[in-house]
This record gives C-alpha cells, structure tokens and sequence, in this order.
C-alpha cells in the first residue's frame, strides 16, 4: 500500500516540481495565449498578457494564409510537405531497423557487432558534419530541393535509433525460438514475419513515436535542402515570422505555432504510456 501521508520533505519535492514545470511550460502557455490576441492588442501592450478579445480567426488565418500588400502567407501546404517527409521515412526507417535489429542480435554473423558498432556511430555523430556529404549525395542522384530528398535523408540518419532500440528488445528474446524455428526450415525472412514481428509491438510503438516527433520536428535538414514550397513546415515557419508589408503578425504567427506542434503533442498525448512501455519491455530480463 502506497504512503500518502504529508511530510516537508514531499511538499518540497511537489514545490521544486511545480517550478520546473511552470517554468518549462511558461514559453508555450505564451505562445497559446498569443495566438488568441489580436495583434493590435500585442501591439499596444506587450507579448505577455491575457487575451481582451478572443481572436480564434488567427487559426484560420495561420492554416488558409493571410495577405497583406499582394503577399501571402500560410502553412498549410507546408503542413503537407512534413507530413509527406515524415510518415514514409518513419515507416521506412522503422522497418529497416527492425530487420537490422534483428540480424546482428538474433541471426549472428561474422562482422555483426561491427557493423552494429558503424551503424550506432551515427549517433555520435552532429548533424552539421552531415551536411556536405548528403549535399553531394543528393546533388549526384538528382534529389536537392525535393521531399523525396529529406525521406532519403531522414531514413538513413534514423537507423542510428530503431537499430539500437531493436536490437536491445530482440536480444531478450529467446534464442531457442529462433534455433527451433531454423530446426523446421525457417528462413531469414520467414522467422522475422511470423515470429519477430508479432513480437515486436512495443518497441515498434517507441520506434514510430520517436521517430515521427524527431523527423517532424527536425529544421536543420529542411531549410538547408529544400526552399520555396518544397519546405517542410518548420522551415516555413522561419518565413511565416517575417513581417508581411512591415505589418507584424504576432498572432497569426503564434497560431501557425501551435497548429505545426500539433501532430507531435497529439502523438506524445495518446501515445505517451505506451512509449514508456515499450522503452521498459523486456527490462528486468
């Protein structure tokens, strides 16, 4: 039975956690507050204040696009274009790394724990040293300044991540299982899509949530490979900051804010538990 009991000693714990949080979410409860100003009334006061007007037209302003001396502004398209880069690369990068996963802890073979070792290094690596390499990657196959550059981009630079995540939740699975399905002619391929995968649910959850809010979320790539309309939508938001006409925007730009974070709070909010389910998988053994 749990101690609910009042101590010092928990009131301060509850007291110095409330302050990390209130600060850690003090930048986004502005930001929602913005959104919902006019900008007349930002203007005139300042970036931190509660709404006198509520202006919920900025969510349709930031989604449609607004106009303001011939030139428009709106992020719907760019919407689009991170979730055409997004979903591919993460069901790509997930399922490539599961199979990978799978080979260096489950199907041994000479040289596995190097090229597991290469593949990892990945994550050591800064994504500024990867710039010039994907430059003439992309350049050489005809890719620059498309999406199908950044799901090529992003697929790769993922199989750091579901590799090590898959290859710690498989190599807690018994080995006899896989020795006994080879014993009855089992193949490769045929042990993955009949044992493996039905196997793999919860760490295929973290690998999907982890890679869809990262991709997502991801700027450098984007605004260094793609321009114009072929810009994911946190690129986009760099331009969409940018007063139209010497006019500023503030809360049409924080709507635009909020509706681009969306997709990731959404999937953290509902998919949350199961993330940590499946990070913990397998833990004890």
């Amino acid at each position: 039975m749990r101690d609910r009991s009042f101590t010092p000693s928990r009131a301060l714990i509850y007291l110095i956690v409330t302050l990390f949080a209130a600060a850690y979410l003090a930048p986004l409860v502005v930001v929602i507050l913005n959104s919902l100003r006019t900008n007349e009334e930002i203007a005139q006061s300042s970036m931190i204040g509660w709404p006198q007007h509520w202006a919920f037209g900025n969510y349709a302003l930031a989604w449609s696009g607004f106009c303001v001396a011939e030139t428009c502004a709106g992020i719907r398209p760019y919407m689009l274009n991170s979730a055409l880069v997004t979903i591919p690369a993460t069901i790509f990068s997930t399922l490539l790394g599961a199979v990978a996963g799978y080979a260096v802890s489950l199907w041994r073979f000479r040289g596995d724990v190097w090229i597991y070792g290469i593949v990892t290094l990945g994550l050591f690596l800064p994504q500024q040293m990867r710039l010039l390499p994907w430059t003439i990657v992309l350049r050489d196959i005809g890719l620059i300044n498309t999406l199908s550059g950044l799901v090529l981009i992003h697929t790769i630079q993922g199989l750091s991540f579901t590799v090590l995540f898959c290859r710690n939740y498989y190599i807690a699975i018994p080995h006899e299982l896989i020795r006994a399905a080879r014993i009855d002619g089992a193949g490769f391929f045929r042990i993955f899509w009949r044992i493996i995968l039905p196997l793999s649910a919860p760490i295929l959850i973290v690998t999907v949530i982890w890679q869809f809010t990262h991709i997502w979320n991801e700027f450098l790539y984007g605004v260094t490979f793609t321009t114009g309309q072929q810009q994911p939508v946190t690129a986009a938001l760099i331009a969409l900051s940018t007063p139209i006409a010497d006019i500023p925007k503030q809360g049409v730009q924080s709507a635009a804010v909020i509706i681009a974070a969306l997709p990731t709070l959404l999937i953290y909010l509902f998919g949350g538990r199961y993330f940590v389910r499946g990070l913990t998988a397998g833990a004890v053994k």
